[in-house]
């Protein structure tokens, strides 16, 4: 089969390359072509483009750039068009990816879409597209299920949460290697996990940096993202318990004591990581106001989402200042406090279903095609 494969961000080429591995071993004769980042590259096909290229952030940003945006969209269909795909797979990425399926609903192509696009908290009239343009959706946390099903009446699959998978055949190898290959001490590591687009890791590093002073018997190592140079990041490490790690955030969270991060899928890894966390926020003022408007939830953590309740801090906004971190980041570094949030972290783990989903996804998608 003929597999055609659209992600548009860091995460997304994660769970991507995950799925190939897997279709590759339920369809010997798989065959890919794909937009995506290095991870997928590595399993095999033929990239398209690199997400560097696609990943535009907030409603600002996205009007700037809306014209690459638009051809972006325009090539995607040639290219599909001329790959002629068995099947179209969507990796999250809504704002593109849902524009393509309603043209390939037209042309008759098979749409699958792996990792749902976040409607329960906002642009929840993207039902409708959904439910014409998709043909087959895979949920990757529970409450999403229930969501399509009982609230919209659409059937969809539960499959679990794909970084269970990737974090548990994760090893980081001999420890003392990788701390002197990236001249770290001795001291417990705190890892800042900025984000993965220059906007955000540039508001974020700031207000993360500004506290490494109060925390000297620490070191803080900033997980660099594959989607960026390490050029990029000189200009924030000043200070001499400051490093940077490129295109290894794995092994970061495998040592740390603690971390704080940037709202997204790097919450979650960093729980199934077992590191305490604090969560932080800070967009520019004018997406802020607007995604204020729009967002219809009580958190913005996954962690919180799927635990319907406050385990880890979220600092957002304005709250997100020098004196509030510090603040946080020395409660999580209280016995009491970790273990505490140990347990919380146990449980979420089990709500989130186990190993296997890319497997699980990788089977469905066989069978319905060989329907």
């Amino acid at each position: 089969m003929k597999y055609y494969i659209i992600a548009g961000e860091a995460s997304g080429d994660l769970h991507a390359a995950n799925l190939m591995k897997a279709l590759k071993k339920t369809d010997p004769k798989a065959e890919f072509r794909f937009w995506g980042g290095d991870l997928m590259q590595a399993v095999g096909g033929t990239q398209v483009k690199h997400y560097r290229e696609l990943a535009f952030m907030g409603f600002v940003e996205v009007i700037f750039n809306l014209r690459t945006i638009l051809k972006n969209i325009a090539f995607c269909k040639e290219d599909i068009k001329d790959y002629e795909p068995n099947a179209l797979i969507f990796i999250d990425y809504p704002g593109f990816n849902l524009r393509i399926a309603k043209w390939a609903k037209e042309e008759k192509i098979p749409t699958h879409f792996y990792i749902s696009p976040q409607i329960w908290a906002w642009k929840e009239n993207r039902i409708t597209a959904i439910k014409r343009d998709i043909d087959k959706m895979y949920v990757i946390l529970p409450f999403e299920k229930q969501f399509y099903e009982e609230k919209h009446n659409f059937p969809v699959h539960f499959v679990g949460h794909p970084l269970i998978d990737a974090i548990s055949q994760y090893e980081l190898g001999d420890e003392e290697t990788f701390r002197k290959e990236h001249n770290l001490d001795s001291r417990p590591i705190i890892a800042l996990l900025p984000g993965s687009r220059k906007q955000e890791i540039s508001k974020m590093l700031e207000i993360m940096l500004s506290i490494t002073d109060d925390f000297r018997d620490y070191q803080f190592v900033i997980a660099g993202a594959p989607s960026q140079d390490a050029d990029f990041y000189s200009p924030y490490i000043k200070k001499k318990n400051v490093n940077l790690v490129m295109n290894r955030t794995y092994d970061v969270l495998t040592l740390a004591t603690a971390a704080l991060v940037t709202s997204g899928t790097a919450t979650l890894e960093t729980a199934l990581f077992k590191v305490p966390e604090v969560v932080c926020y800070k967009g520019s003022t004018i997406s802020y106001q607007i995604a204020k408007r729009i967002v219809k939830l009580d958190y913005i953590s996954l962690v919180n989402l799927i635990m319907e309740r406050e385990v880890v801090r979220e600092l957002i906004q304005s709250d997100l200042n020098k004196k509030n971190l510090k603040r946080e980041l020395k409660k999580i570094l209280e016995k009491d406090h970790r273990e505490a949030i140990f347990k919380e972290y146990y449980e979420l783990e089990q709500k989130l279903g186990g190993t296997g989903a890319s497997e699980k996804t990788a089977r469905l998608i066989f069978e319905d095609l060989n329907k």
